[in-house]
């Protein structure tokens, strides 16, 4: 019988967030896949687990998943695990995970920490409905031209960085959904010097450069959705008005909604306001 495949959870930041789940896989498998074998190695001594490691990170996963399926179908049992989280989310393994499930191999979570879900938790922001981008690209068009796609994205949007370009990020962030779109900054999450800020992108800008907010670790962003009918509630009110003058309620939010590309019942909610 072919072994299993777990997906482990690992810690962002504090060791004690490693779930006993997570302790007891890493104890059990024949192999652990690691993104850094050093980095793993150091989590692994410091809970008194000896494993063996093999290295599966971006840069050789395509050759490393042959080896590692092949070891699997032989019934031996792995851990994959990135450096810090849970494995796949900005992490290496999707070929692998793909291939296990192409071969017929189970595969298991072994859920725990994310950085997503933590920075989401303590936003502040709303979590019914989210999207996560990851890291944006590290070259300003390229990363501008994202966030001209994003800047009327009605959900949460969820971003990685590094400090390196954190300042520039958030300059670009204010120019494209505005200095007074609401956010979060969550800085070196789970850790001995761990900022959790929420403000304005205008004001968290202001933060970082003055270093107010420290530009040193690991940074997630977030970002609420955008209000259509809010950043362009004058133009929208004067169309609505205007309407409002010669056709009914129904009519003229469908005219309107057409017109601006809006949600039909969002201009009909805003026309009520209007007539009040």
């Amino acid at each position: 019988m072919s072994g299993k495949l777990f997906i482990v959870a690992t810690p962002i930041g504090n060791l004690e967030d490693l779930t006993p789940r997570a302790r007891k896989t890493l104890a059990e498998v024949d192999l652990v896949a690691a993104e850094d074998t050093r980095h793993t190695g150091r989590l692994l001594s410091h809970i008194g687990v000896k494993a063996p490691l093999l290295a599966l990170h971006d840069h050789n996963e395509a050759q490393a998943v042959s080896s590692v399926i092949a070891a699997l179908e032989s019934g031996k049992s792995i851990a994959l695990v990135s450096d810090a989280g849970t494995p796949l989310v900005s992490d290496p393994g999707y070929r692998l995970v793909q291939a296990a499930h192409a071969h017929s191999i189970v595969v298991s979570p072994i859920p725990g920490p994310c950085a997503v879900t933590a920075a989401l938790s303590v936003a502040g922001l709303p979590t019914d409905r989210f999207c996560f981008e990851g890291f944006l690209p590290a070259k300003q068009a390229a990363r501008r031209q994202v966030l001209d796609t994003l800047c009327r994205e009605s959900r949460t949007l969820v971003f990685y960085e590094s400090v390196h370009r954190i300042t520039a990020v958030l300059e670009d962030m204010c120019a494209a959904f505005g200095d007074g779109r609401l956010a979060f900054i969550g800085r070196e999450l789970t850790k001995l010097h761990e900022q959790c800020v929420q403000g304005t992108l205008g004001s968290l800008a202001v933060k970082v450069r003055d270093a107010a907010i420290v530009r040193k670790g690991e940074f997630v962003i977030v970002v609420a959705g955008s209000d259509e009918i809010a950043e362009s509630s004058l133009e929208v009110d004067r169309l609505l008005v205007a309407l409002n003058e010669h056709l009914s309620a129904k009519d003229a939010a469908r005219v309107a909604a057409d017109a601006t590309g809006l949600k039909r019942n969002d201009v009909y909610k805003r026309l009520m306001v209007i007539r009040g």
